[in-house]
């Protein structure tokens, strides 16, 4: 990366770090509810499905669910530049729009890491949750997170005002949630699930994840290299959405 590339995306991870730690309510709730669903519902799993798989299935699913939800920690950052009314003078600096993102998503990618550290974490120290391979746990966790980036990314440069982009994180992470599986397992829901199934992120996430905890590394890179595709479509379509905004910006 050239030195004044670095520079400007330096500055602007430190700017969003201080904005994400100020306004620090959405963070800390997506830290702290999946530990408490996760207490609360995994009884209930265990019941339904045996022990270990019932603890596996609330990790992991309900992991899936709210980190889906956390999209909203990097699409609330875009969009609050334009009801603060500085997205069009970021646009109009030197500032690439690769830059752009990844000053706004780099604070975000340590926050959605750590929450499903804080998650996996209490799973394996105190449900008993069986992790048998923490290195491709490591794997999983960060195509997840970078599709997660992404896909909120996305969102956020597309979305016209919060109302908007709150409707589309909420609706949508459940909807990608219960289609991957992460909720309820795809064998339990009606065979229609099962066939758009691999459409939802949520379900190559929750792949990606469970077969880190199975071991299975086929299963890992496999739904890894799915996530990996949807960053890449994602992220093009951000990357496009803040330059048609900056061309527009020099046109008038």
């Amino acid at each position: 990366m050239p030195r004044d590339s670095a520079l400007r995306t330096a500055a602007l991870v430190r700017l969003n770090t201080a904005l994400l730690l100020r306004e620090s309510g959405p963070l800390v709730s997506r830290l702290v509810l999946p530990l408490i669903l996760l207490t609360l519902m995994r009884p209930l799993y265990q019941a339904a499905q045996g022990g270990a798989a019932g603890t596996e299935q609330a990790v992991v699913g309900i992991l899936v669910m709210f980190s889906l939800l956390g999209m909203s920690l990097v699409g609330s950052a875009v969009l609050q530049e334009r009801v603060w009314r500085t997205w069009d003078r970021l646009r109009t600096t030197p500032a690439r729009p690769v830059e752009l993102l990844a000053g706004k998503g780099l604070p975000v990618l340590v926050a959605l890491l750590l929450q499903q550290a804080l998650v996996l974490g209490y799973g394996a120290g105190l449900l008993g949750l069986d992790v048998r391979a923490p290195a491709l746990l490591g794997v999983a966790c960060l195509a997840w997170t970078v599709a997660l980036l992404a896909m909120g990314a996305a969102l956020g440069a597309a979305a016209r005002s919060f109302g908007e982009l709150s409707a589309a994180y909420d609706i949508g992470g459940m909807l990608l949630s219960a289609l991957g599986g992460a909720l309820v397992p795809l064998a339990e829901l009606p065979r229609w699930v099962g066939a758009v199934a691999p459409l939802s992120p949520g379900y190559w996430g929750f792949g990606a994840l469970r077969g880190a905890v199975r071991g299975d590394a086929g299963a890992v890179f496999a739904a890894s290299g799915a996530l990996l595709g949807f960053a890449a479509v994602a992220g093009v379509a951000a990357a496009w959405a803040i330059g048609r905004g900056r061309a527009r910006s020099d046109r008038l």
